[in-house]
C-alpha cells in the first residue's frame, strides 16, 4: 500500500471495514485449504473458498483472517490476536495449523511462494525515527518454512545503488526457484520495482513507480499497480521484452493482483461509488473487460498443488 498513511487514512479505512463487518454474512465452519481449483477469499473478516467459475456464493468458514494466501497447499493466515492485543502470521500445511509468528504492525499484504516454501507478508509500522509523529511506515518480511530462516524485515538487506534511511517495502512475490523474489521499495519520493536475493540478502532497482508486484506462474510477466496522475491503474510487464502494458480495468484499483492462470489476474476494489469490496478478474489482453468473480470480498488467492 502506500509508503506512508495518516492517522486519519488509517481510521477512516478502519472504520469502512468495519461497517463492512456489520452487513456481511455469518460465517460458517470449516474449509477445505487444499481443494484444487479454487478462490479462497476474506469475507467477514473470514475466509471463504469458491470453486473457480462457479456463481455466488460460495462457503465462508470460522477462520478470522485479515489477509490471506495460499500455494502447494501451504496457506499463511495474517490475523489479529486478543491477548495482548496484536498482529501473527499463522501458517498452515494443508488444513493443519503449523507455526504462528508475531507481527510488528498491522497486516497489508499476504504471499506464498508457488512451492509453498516461502511464506510473505507487509505491515504497517508506526515509530520509525524518521517518520513525522502520526505516520506509519511500511515493512516486509519472509519465512522459510524448509530451513526455519527468518528474513524479519527488508531493511535488513542491502539495496544496490541507493543508500538512505527513509526506505518502506511491501508487496513481495516469489520467483518459483525459491531463490528470489520482487517487491516494492520507497525511497525519495520515489517507488521502485526491486529484485531480491536471499542468498546474499540483496536488493536490485529495476523499474521505477510500480507497486505491488505479482509473478505470473509461468515467471513471464509481473502484473502491478502504476500511479497514473492521483489513480493506481494495473499494468503488466513482459520480462523478457520489457514491453509495459496497461490493461483494461478503468477504475483505480489499489491491491495485490493474485494470478488465475498465465493470462488472468484476480484483485479486490469497491464495486461502484460508495459499494462494498469485491473480486474481479481480469484477462490481460489490453482490451479486457472485468469480470466479477466475488461480491462482499477481498484477498483473493487461488489454490495450486505443487507439481514435482
Amino acid at each position: 500500500m502506500r509508503k506512508l498513511v495518516g492517522v486519519g487514512a488509517l481510521m477512516a479505512l478502519v472504520a469502512a471495514t468495519a461497517t463492512y463487518v456489520v452487513v456481511a454474512a455469518d460465517p460458517g465452519g470449516e474449509i477445505d485449504l487444499t481443494a484444487p481449483d479454487s478462490l479462497l477469499y476474506v469475507e467477514n473478516g473470514h475466509v471463504g473458498r469458491v470453486p473457480i467459475g462457479q456463481p455466488e456464493p460460495g462457503t465462508s468458514s470460522d477462520l478470522s483472517c485479515l489477509r490471506v494466501y495460499s500455494a502447494a497447499s501451504t496457506t499463511v493466515c495474517l490475523r489479529s490476536v486478543a491477548v495482548p492485543p496484536s498482529f501473527e502470521a499463522a501458517i498452515y500445511s494443508g488444513n493443519n495449523l503449523e507455526r504462528t509468528l508475531p507481527l510488528d504492525g498491522t497486516p497489508s499484504r499476504a504471499r506464498v511462494s508457488p512451492s509453498g516454501r516461502l511464506v510473505a507478508w507487509t505491515v504497517f509500522r508506526e515509530g520509525d525515527s524518521y517518520m513525522p509523529a502520526g505516520y506509519f511506515s511500511t515493512t516486509a518480511g519472509i519465512y522459510d518454512r524448509q530451513t526455519g530462516t527468518l528474513y524479519g524485515s527488508m531493511e535488513d538487506f542491502t539495496v544496490q545503488g541507493i543508500d538512505s534511511r527513509d526506505r518502506n517495502f511491501w508487496g513481495i512475490t516469489f520467483t518459483p526457484d525459491d531463490k528470489g523474489f520482487y517487491a516494492t521499495l520507497a525511497t525519495n519520493n520515489t517507488t521502485w520495482l526491486i529484485k531480491g536475493d536471499l542468498a546474499t540478502r540483496t536488493l536490485t532497482p529495476l523499474r521505477q513507480n510500480v507497486e505491488c508486484p505479482s509473478l505470473s506462474p509461468d515467471g513471464t510477466h509481473l502484473a502491478y499497480k502504476k500511479r497514473l496522475g492521483d489513480h493506481w491503474r494495473l499494468h503488466t510487464l513482459n520480462l523478457a521484452t520489457g514491453t509495459e502494458t496497461p490493461l483494461g480495468e478503468p477504475e483505480e484499483v489499489d491491491d495485490q493482483a493474485a494470478w488465475l492462470d498465465n493470462i488472468t489476474v484476480a484483485y479486490a476494489r469497491p464495486s461502484g461509488r460508495n459499494g462494498p469490496p469485491a473480486i474481479y478478474r481480469l484477462p490481460i489482453a489490453p482490451n479486457a473487460t472485468p469480470v466479477l468473480l466475488k461480491l462482499n470480498a477481498t484477498s483473493p488467492a487461488v489454490t495450486t498443488q505443487l507439481v514435482r
